[in-house]
């Protein structure tokens, strides 16, 4: 081996070395702590009320997987299981209180809303279409599954001799269990 390129190796070891060892020697730069996500008292406390009805849900669930594995005597299982229902409603009343609070509108208010636009939406096809008739948008939805449900089912030749799995035209062999089928 020669001189130089004994030199270029080390040289190319060195780069390396630096390339590698580089994010040991910067300075993080700390995050911001003003600039992070605000998050108010009124949302943390609904995100804990959240967080503890679906702790009680699943100790609920948990409860009576356990009855019904044994694991639970029959005297202990009702009282507990009142314990977690009494748990979990009064959580659901503070639920309701923490988002009665709150600007958004009841789930009711919100459900009358999206009714009232639907029904206005489908008065405006309707006056919209060719004799004061026109098939709203999910009519039209339904309609081309429909068909593509039909155009499916003419397909259809048959069903697989062993497995009974339903075979299409095209197929040589059955998708599920691979005999050959003769159609």
């Amino acid at each position: 081996m020669d001189i130089g390129s004994l030199f270029l190796i080390l040289a190319l070891a060195i780069l390396v070395g630096l390339y590698i060892t580089r994010p040991l020697f910067q300075r993080h730069k700390a995050l911001p702590q003003k600039d992070t996500l605000q998050v108010s008292p009124e949302e943390h406390a609904l995100s804990a009320l959240l967080a503890e009805r679906d702790r009680a849900l699943t100790a609920l669930q948990e409860l009576d997987f356990d009855y019904l594995l044994g694991k639970i005597p029959e005297e202990d299982y009702p009282e507990q299981r009142q314990a977690l229902l009494q748990r979990g409603a009064e959580i659901l009343r503070q639920l309701d209180q923490a988002q009665t609070g709150r600007s958004e509108p009841l789930a009711e208010e919100r459900l009358e809303a999206i009714l009232t636009e639907r029904r206005q939406a489908q008065a405006a096809i309707g006056n919209n279409g060719k004799n004061g008739k026109s098939r709203p948008p999910d009519d039209a939805i339904e309609a081309l599954i429909a068909t593509r449900r039909r155009s499916r089912q003419e397909k259809a030749a048959g069903f697989c001799p062993k497995c009974g799995g339903p075979v299409q035209q095209t197929d040589r062999f059955c998708p599920k269990c691979g005999v050959a089928v003769k159609l």
